[in-house]
């Protein structure tokens, strides 16, 4: 089960609303939808995995999106933190979609991806499981210091546990009483 909310900081304190994410496909599309709930002042993205992961997403006015995510691993299972989870957050080289499709294609001459001597060992078999994506470590990934301004230190952060981190992160906030009105 997900939960997800917009912690808009306003002059009059944090103002907080749920999200449905239903339409979001693309980072890009979260951060749209992050402006639209403010075009100025600090969008906090709050989103959880039930005990699994969450991840932070932050949009200060037209700057580039902050992201934070606790779990790498568990998040790259979900289709909500796979969009969270950029080749450049995860250290990655970006992976070209017409390179990707010719790699997928069986040009060694054989049919049907059918062997084509038998001197193919078991270690081969590891390979053909993989997409040619790096396997996903279960750390913590991105800014780890997203929150420091607002009073969420590096260490705290990475200390929270996926099922309370972001009540944790609103008490810290101040926001709160505004976050639980949505959840």
């Amino acid at each position: 089960m997900y939960f997800a909310a917009l912690l808009a900081r306003t002059e009059d304190g944090w103002e907080a609303s749920d999200t449905e994410l239903d339409d979001v496909e693309t980072l890009s599309d979260l951060t749209d939808l992050a402006r639209e709930a403010s075009d100025e002042d600090t969008v906090l993205l709050l989103i959880e995995q039930e005990d699994a992961w969450f991840g932070v997403v932050r949009v200060d006015g037209e700057e580039d999106p902050r992201i934070y995510v606790s779990d790498a691993a568990a998040a790259a299972r979900s289709s909500y933190g796979e969009i969270l989870l950029t080749d450049e957050l995860l250290g990655r080289e970006p992976v070209d979609d017409d390179v990707a499709d010719l790699d997928s294609l069986d040009l060694d001459g054989t049919e049907d991806g059918e062997p084509d001597s038998d001197t193919d060992t078991a270690d081969d078999d590891d390979d053909d499981g993989a997409t040619g994506e790096a396997a996903v470590s279960h750390s913590p990934v991105g800014d780890s210091q997203i929150l420091d301004d607002l009073g969420v230190g590096e260490k705290e952060l990475r200390a929270l546990d996926a099922d309370d981190a972001l009540s944790s992160i609103a008490e810290a906030l101040g926001a709160a009483e505004v976050l639980e009105t949505v959840r």
